[in-house]
């Protein structure tokens, strides 16, 4: 799982319910490791807020995409509408403040029951 951006709480709320995660700062950085690492081997999530800096979330998406066709994303955001800049990216998105029982239950839906991605 990548979480780019600032993200301490979710991170930990994820560590203790065994996933492990890996907390990027800057959303080039995510787009070259996953590029490198390639997707769904090392990685089965991203986590991203709306807002970062350098890109958008949408920006990131977008070039994630690109990379990754298929790994599930969830974007977080305080900006109800924000999320029409996501129609064609598959993404989850959901407004913040993201409940730590719904994240996981998110999690686990995605990570454990792939929902069918397009290609």
């Amino acid at each position: 799982m990548i979480v780019p951006y600032r993200q301490a709480t979710r991170r930990m709320i994820l560590e203790r319910a065994g996933y492990r995660v890996t907390v990027i700062l800057n959303a080039h950085e995510a787009l070259n490791l996953l590029s490198r690492q390639g997707c769904g081997t090392q990685f089965s999530l991203v986590i991203t807020d709306h807002i970062m800096p350098a890109l958008t979330g949408a920006e990131f998406v977008s070039s994630l995409r690109k990379i990754c066709q298929q790994l599930p994303v969830i974007v977080l955001s305080g900006l109800a509408e924000a999320e029409s800049e996501y129609e064609d990216l598959d993404v989850e998105f959901h407004l913040k403040p993201f409940a730590p029982e719904e994240l996981l239950a998110t999690v686990a839906r995605l990570i454990d029951e792939p929902m069918e991605r397009s290609a």
